[in-house]
């Protein structure tokens, strides 16, 4: 089988080495352009050009696919190298261009998308995080026959993971990414032999995981507690979780939301030692932060973060 591949972040690199490492012939990958990055801000190629280039795979990095778009003569050359490439399938993994009808009408068995979670729940950009933050108690890897629709194509396979209480958006990208490399091979294996089953996906608990914007980072201490532990496990690694106190800007990457009835004004430092900085909220209730970080920093534990930074009972976060 020929298989085409499309995706850019470390998401989908984890899928095109498992592809590789099981013999399918892949003629072509599509990624994004290279993006600056870093602090000299040089173009960095993507995750999956990486790989594919270290592989011998053929690389195009179209800025669009729509032929009559604002790039026609990319989307045309990518065309033509989807068309010599002859794929039987193609495989979509975060890849961050829309795909227009005649990508998904051009291989013999369609596209298939590797998607981070129980379809149709959190269908878009961000259902990692948006599953975290909902404080879902489970998620898992959907496998998708694309259609024109945002992520409502038909589902092939699906799997569940629990989200543990101390999983962030990274630890639960990595397991996610893992489960949908093992998940997109075997799917792939049962449509050479035509064991796939398409099932629709429900009318029913429909939600959108619209993508991360960085305004979202700052702590509204006026939320409650849990609410507010779940954003920065949601937020970890990016944008990170941020909050004021003075002049200075800080990120909080580790705390625990502890029940009560408190009056104290939401924000308030009420409890502080070298284990945590208990913070009130908004419902009465404790947030114990155990890591921070400074601009220009490193993550502390609170501990090192104070010998720095020394706070006392009765000052102030802000938003």
């Amino acid at each position: 089988m020929r298989v085409a591949f499309a995706g850019t972040p470390e998401f989908a690199r984890a899928a095109l080495e498992r592809l590789h490492a099981a013999g399918f012939a892949i003629p072509l990958v599509l990624t994004q352009p290279d993006r600056p990055a870093g602090r000299g801000m040089k173009l960095q190629p993507s995750p999956v050009k990486q790989f594919a280039r270290a592989h011998g795979v053929p690389v195009a990095q179209p800025r669009s696919l729509r032929l009559d778009g604002k790039f026609p003569e990319e989307a045309a050359a990518a065309r033509d190298a989807l068309e010599d490439a002859k794929p039987d399938v193609l495989v979509v993994a975060a890849y961050g261009l829309i795909l227009p009808q005649w990508v998904l009408d051009l291989p013999r068995l369609g596209c298939l998308n590797i998607h981070a979670s129980l379809l149709p729940r959190w269908r878009g950009a961000a259902p990692i995080h948006r599953a975290i933050e909902a404080g879902d108690p489970e998620t898992g890897v959907t496998i998708m026959q694309m259609d024109a629709g945002l992520d409502t194509g038909d589902m092939l396979l699906t799997e569940r993971v629990a989200i543990t209480p101390d999983d962030t958006t990274g630890t639960l990208h990595d397991k996610l990414a893992t489960l949908g490399a093992r998940m997109i091979v075997e799917a792939l294996e049962l449509a050479a032999c035509g064991g796939l089953r398409a099932v629709k996906q429900p009318a029913e608990g429909v939600t959108y995981a619209h993508k991360i914007d960085k305004a979202e980072a700052a702590i509204a201490w006026a939320q409650s507690a849990a609410t507010i532990e779940r954003r920065i496990r949601a937020f970890d690694p990016f944008p990170g979780a941020t909050a004021r106190i003075g002049a200075e800007t800080v990120k909080v990457w580790r705390a625990r939301a502890v029940p009560g009835r408190g009056t104290v004004a939401p924000g308030m430092v009420v409890t502080l030692d070298d284990h945590g900085i208990g913070v009130a909220c908004g419902d009465g209730s404790r947030l114990e932060i155990a890591e921070l970080q400074r601009a220009g920093g490193k993550r502390l534990p609170v501990a090192d973060f104070l010998r720095g930074f020394p706070l006392e009972t009765g000052v102030r976060f802000e938003a």
